[in-house]
């Protein structure tokens, strides 16, 4: 039964760190714009310096990641006036998880154990433990230039590592992911 137990609680908790790192992505768009008639963007910058937080090695990662995901859809890079203006904001919070294990103990009765007719009596134990991480928020809008309307706005939000080989390979990763939800699909 112990064995059981510690086994499913392993698993819980491998499940619980997996989805907890995986990146969380919602979008909003302006269902009457046409997107197929862009072919160009620029970036206005990021929104209320939101990213001082950031390092230059991630500024320069993020958007990198953003032009070749908007590349590989046939978007050119332009330095001003572009047919799309792209804002960025990003937010990092400091977080709190806290998870729970309990351990069952059973002393039995005269002896035997509950699975042999007795009925036993025992004792739980739970133990908590809080680890604290940072989440970042990463926002992009996007606005047609002619009409200076915001026509799609795409939020993803991911748990951000401190090791900074770890960030070279998910700010791509995470970005991909928000990108996967935009209206110009990759060109073959």
């Amino acid at each position: 039964m112990k064995t059981t137990l510690f086994f499913l609680s392993i698993v819980m908790l491998t499940l619980l760190s997996t989805s907890c790192s995986s990146v969380k992505v919602v979008t909003d768009i302006d269902k009457t714009v046409d997107f197929t008639k862009f072919n160009t963007y620029s970036f206005l910058g990021w929104e209320k310096n939101s990213d001082a937080s950031l390092s230059e090695f991630d500024k320069k990662r993020i958007k990198d990641s953003f032009r070749t995901e908007l590349k590989a859809r046939g978007l050119n890079y332009v330095e001003e006036n572009g047919d799309m203006e792209i804002s960025l904001f990003i937010v990092v919070d400091q977080k709190t998880s806290t998870t729970a294990y309990t351990d069952y103990y059973s002393t039995g009765y005269r002896g035997y154990r509950r699975y042999r007719g007795g009925w036993g009596y025992g004792y739980a134990e739970t133990t908590y433990s809080e680890t604290d991480y940072l989440e970042g928020t990463l926002v992009m809008d996007v606005y047609d230039r002619e009409s200076k309307e915001q026509i799609w706005q795409g939020i993803a939000k991911s748990t951000v590592t401190e090791n900074p080989e770890k960030r070279q390979k998910t700010i791509p990763k995470n970005i991909g992911a928000l990108m996967h939800k935009f209206p110009v699909k990759k060109v073959k």
